[in-house]
């Protein structure tokens, strides 16, 4: 196949605006999947995808329609998952700008858009849902030229549910977006753009070919690594894994080599030809990969059974290989035993990697609280910790910088105060405020920290589900923040511990004590919750004993055996007390995720 018969795009679009069932009609359209066979939002293969309707992972498809092969790489909407479509645009030409009529231009969409255009991605743009009644063409029109710059005569009306004028989008691909360039005769290079591990293929690459071309039996390199393996399959996405003799020039696939150790794939790297008639490694340009992810928030996961520690290091190397934004580095907790401080990109990228490793590897983990990552300046040097377990003495602080974001909400005009009063609640300020047809985009600044905890969820309520938000990282600040410790029963748990600002610092620990007492519950002996700053306690609760009731066989004699009896409890509980242990379930680790849901 020449490559001017080639095009390889993507679908860029907010969450919920219809990507994964315009991909759904690509395929009917295409005869690639069988119409009974045929399946809602077929591309979201993983079962957490399908439960909360949205695409977490990147998937590629080959598509083959009117003698050309398009290369379709749907990507996810969500902002945790923003990195995924960075990759997938560094493998195409252009891309689907997808606008959902009933909601016009969200955050998502505008970052998204940014970004293709930034990386010269031609842009075929395309209203969605017109199936639906009442919605405003004048908004919309409004909307697209002043916020995206874009002719409202350009988009293309379609209804991905019914599929109307899909195919116009088709024929508007290979219209529009330019063929991949690349050179057929020079040794194979290619980019790789995601990887996944098989128990029975090892690694499977999956890759975007720049140059040359890639068959069974070549011999190839990792740049990064330099490590070289001989190449046992090559295929394409069919969607599923379909083998193929040879992948060429400005075509998107997989290979296989046997790669057992997972570190020796890295996604973002080059792969390139290690035969006698290619280059050596110096002389090979490297493609230039998508952007680092840089994790954003941190916790700690711990195997809840000791010995299934070495499980969980397994799965989650697996699962980094698929998860290019996951980070992870060992750790051991007085609490917990040995466990993994984990990175993210956001809570719902935390609470996916949960999900995933819990369900795929059948682990049982314990979570700490999630933190981010803090630079504290202190006796002429600087240190970064991401763990408040790490934080120093008190008295040798002299200054804490905390991470700041920049955001941008689009929201109604009538919402504006609404917005403004919990931007300013989460410690924030806007810094400027755009009109844009009837609504506004409000840029705003604030701590990470507030961001990452209910901030979207509260923004949906305050505004009845009308706004939207993207975020990138700005810099460091400094903030007046202390660590809160939680004591159970005169022992510091560490996992339990919080950073917070002081203002809020009260506040947040009355909270935590009381919840933490409803949820750890009545043990045999009386104990203490309390949430100390340094070594002073701020917040305390006592719980009562369970009472047994020892005068049940009991029926009758002198009263002076029931004090006897009562005494003699009484002295076992003094006893309990001192060398009782407090069992603390998972759910107690979460509830300082909840700190500021009131």
């Amino acid at each position: 196949m020449s490559l001017e018969r080639i095009r390889n795009f993507s679908i860029i679009a907010h969450i919920d605006h219809g990507k994964s069932t315009l991909a759904d009609r690509f395929l009917e359209i295409t005869q690639t999947i069988n119409k009974e066979k045929l399946q809602e939002q077929f591309l979201d293969q993983m079962d957490l995808e399908r439960e909360k309707g949205i695409t977490i992972k990147s998937h590629p498809v080959r598509l083959e329609y009117k003698g050309y092969i398009l290369n379709l790489i749907d990507t996810p909407g969500h902002v945790d998952f923003s990195y995924e479509v960075s990759r997938a645009l560094r493998s195409c030409e252009g891309a689907i700008l997808l606008v959902d009529v009933t909601q016009g231009v969200q955050a998502q969409t505008l970052a998204n858009y940014l970004q293709a255009v930034s990386l010269n991605l031609h842009i075929v743009p395309v209203f969605n849902k017109v199936d639906l009644p009442n919605y405003n063409e004048e908004f919309l029109k409004k909307q697209v030229e002043d916020i995206l710059l874009i002719p409202y005569e350009d988009f293309e009306k379609v209804s991905a549910k019914t599929g109307y004028n899909v195919e116009k989008v088709l024929d508007r691909v290979i219209r529009d977006i330019p063929c991949p360039k690349g050179d057929p005769n020079l040794p194979f290079r290619a980019l790789i753009f995601d990887a996944v591990y098989s128990s029975y293929k090892g690694v499977i690459v999956y890759i975007r070919v720049f140059d040359g071309r890639i068959k069974k039996g070549d011999k190839i390199r990792f740049y990064s690594t330099g490590k070289v393996f001989e190449v046992e399959e090559v295929g394409v996405f069919k969607p599923f894994y379909k083998e193929v003799d040879v992948l060429h020039a400005g075509e998107v696939g997989y290979f296989c080599a046997s790669i057992k150790d997972i570190s020796d794939t890295k996604v973002g790297d080059t792969v390139c030809s290690s035969g006698e008639a290619s280059l050596r490694v110096e002389e090979v340009e490297p493609i230039s990969g998508f952007k680092e992810p840089k994790p954003m928030v941190f916790c700690g996961f711990y195997p809840a059974d000791g010995d299934d520690y070495l499980r969980l290091e397994d799965a989650i190397l697996k699962l980094k290989l698929n998860d290019a934004a996951l980070f992870f580095e060992k750790e051991k907790s007085a609490a917990l035993g040995f466990g993994f401080r984990c990175g993210f990109l956001g809570l719902l990228h935390m609470q996916i990697v949960q999900e995933r490793l819990e369900r795929h590897f059948n682990l049982n983990i314990i979570s700490t609280t999630p933190t981010v990552k803090y630079k504290i300046v202190y006796n002429n040097k600087e240190e970064e910790i991401d763990s408040p377990s790490l934080w120093p003495d008190n008295t040798k602080i002299e200054k804490v910088l905390e991470p700041y974001i920049k955001g941008k909400i689009i929201i109604p005009h009538e919402y504006l105060n609404d917005v403004l009063k919990l931007v300013q609640d989460k410690r924030g300020q806007s810094v400027h405020i755009e009109k844009a047809g009837n609504l506004l985009i409000v840029d705003i600044e604030a701590p990470l920290a507030e961001i990452i905890v209910d901030f979207f969820d509260k923004l949906k309520s305050y505004t009845r589900g009308f706004a939207s938000f993207d975020y990138e990282f700005l810099d460091y600040r400094e903030s007046d923040l202390v660590k809160v410790d939680i004591l159970v029963h005169g022992t510091k748990v560490d996992a339990l511990s919080f950073i917070i600002h002081r203002q809020k610092a009260y506040y947040a620990s009355r909270k935590i004590v009381q919840k933490l007492r409803e949820t750890i519950g009545k043990q045999l002996f009386e104990y203490k919750i309390q949430a100390a700053i340094g070594g002073r306690v701020i917040a305390s609760e006592v719980v009562k004993p369970l009472k047994k009731d020892v005068l049940a066989k009991c029926y009758g004699g002198d009263v002076t055996r029931k004090r006897k009896l009562l005494e003699k409890q009484k002295e076992g509980k003094k006893r309990m007390k001192t060398v009782g242990k407090v069992s603390i379930p998972q759910e107690a680790f979460w509830q300082v995720l909840s700190l500021n849901e009131e």
